[in-house]
């Protein structure tokens, strides 16, 4: 086993000789600790015809493994006032609970059992079970509410086809309906491994007490026999745009989506596009909400947020901006008007700006920490992706030295119609009123 101390000294790590590596972390947590296991495995190691496996594991490491019944995973947490819950993305699978401290080894052991023996508790039942909940939730999160496949025809569009993030983590139908038990249970042979696991707990206990107690539930866990690859990722240049999906559907009102590729999460340039994003659309002081919410009233009121990244670790992310119009405006007049505010950003950039908009991502990043589950998940993110746990402290100084002038370099560089994307949602043209002749007409 190895043991790592961090610059800080508060955050400690430790690889057991299965790959296994631990972090563990101390916070205020009230007597609970919080667990946070990072599987490095998400949609991009999906390939065509085999998407959506990577959230389908999200739902089946609940439905039973060789020593829990189908569901008592969730009961067990639940009934001593846990939390515990999932999530997916392109990067990882992500598995979570918070529990009181007393019922660590408990929280341990359940997801130990399930890393180990999965594969005894999947059968074809429980296969076709939950194949039909993840179609539903397609349904429901994707297919039958406004605007809901922006982020797959997005994703259409800023990455080729074929291209490990061409497609969104809840996969298609047909990819779901084609799901055999076989390759399932091999899914889970080749991706949930210990060696392919960060495992952070944030609690008041000791460290090397946890480390202990880690050691036993999960160090007679084998490693995977044959670690699966990531298809290539690799990406250069701009979109090749301008390049259009318009979409003529029953929303509410038109929407507009905008997407610009930038650097992968983790470099110097993706901070800038982070800031540039914050400075565009992060906030009811963004360029966006002042100007198109309140001064021109062209777009509706979503909370501030208008603008955002998609921070992807292994190829160029995105930058997005998206605006609902307002009663009476075009899809094409709020389209245009968008574009006008991301030129100006070539214009310059005040200081207030880039202050304003670091101290809301600074926010936002701090209360992300403020609790233990946060600060657990923060720290599996930095570990996995970066090998740094330290960065879920630090990360704000990435902000600190970025000057106005890196933002502006930044939009007229990426900020381009060359490197553009645009999804356009509008309703069905009413239709036209019929036309009175003026003739009189008596009653039938």
């Amino acid at each position: 086993m190895v043991t790592t101390k961090t610059a800080s000294g508060n955050v400690r790590q430790f690889t057991l000789d299965n790959g296994l590596r631990l972090v563990t972390a101390p916070a205020d947590t009230g007597q609970v600790a919080a667990v946070n296991l990072w599987y490095g495995v998400g949609s991009r190691y999906e390939v065509p015809g085999r998407t959506g496996f990577a959230h389908l594991f999200e739902h089946l490491m609940f439905q039973g493994s060789g020593n829990v019944a189908k569901g008592e995973h969730f009961d067990a947490v639940e009934r001593l006032g846990g939390d515990i819950n999932a999530s997916t993305s392109t990067d990882r699978t992500n598995y979570f609970e918070t529990v009181p401290e007393h019922a660590l080894d408990l929280a341990l052991w359940l997801e130990a059992d399930r890393l180990a023996t999965l594969r005894q508790g999947v059968t074809q039942e429980v296969l076709d079970n939950q194949r039909d909940v993840v179609k539903n939730e397609r349904r429901q999160r994707y297919d039958n509410v406004p605007y809901g496949t922006a982020l797959e025809r997005i994703l259409r569009l800023g990455y080729p086809e074929g291209h490990p993030y061409h497609h969104p983590t809840i996969g298609s139908m047909a990819d779901l309906d084609a799901a055999d038990l076989d390759y399932v249970l091999s899914f889970h042979e080749r991706h949930y491994g210990p060696d392919n696991l960060v495992l952070t707990v944030v609690s008041n206990l000791d460290s090397d007490d946890v480390r202990n107690r880690v050691e036993r539930y999960f160090g007679s866990v084998p490693a995977r026999r044959e670690p699966a690859q990531a298809p290539d990722a690799s990406l250069s240049g701009p979109i090749g745009g301008p390049v259009r999906d318009s979409v003529t559907e029953n929303v509410p009102a038109p929407a507009v989506f905008l997407g610009y590729r930038i650097p992968p999460y983790g470099e110097r340039g993706f901070d800038i596009a982070n800031l540039a994003a914050a400075v565009l659309g992060q906030g009811q002081g963004s360029r966006l909400y002042r100007r198109l919410v309140v001064e021109r009233g062209l777009a509706t009121d979503d909370g501030g947020a208008a603008g955002d990244v998609l921070p992807f670790r292994y190829t160029p992310s995105l930058l997005l901006i998206n605006m609902i119009a307002r009663e009476g405006v075009s899809g094409d007049e709020l389209e245009t008007a968008i574009l006008e505010e991301v030129a100006g950003m070539v214009e310059g950039v005040t200081e207030e700006e880039l202050e304003r908009a670091r101290a809301v991502l600074e926010r936002d990043h701090l209360q992300s920490l403020s609790h233990p589950s946060g600060l657990a998940d923060a720290i599996g993110s930095c570990t996995q992706l970066f090998g740094d746990p330290e960065l879920a402290y630090t990360w704000p100084q990435r902000w600190a030295d970025i000057t106005t002038e890196e933002v502006e370099d930044c939009a007229r560089r990426m900020l381009t119609q060359r490197n553009l994307l645009v999804v356009r949602f509008d309703p069905p043209a009413a239709p036209e009123a019929a036309q009175d002749d003026g003739a009189e007409h008596a009653p039938a």
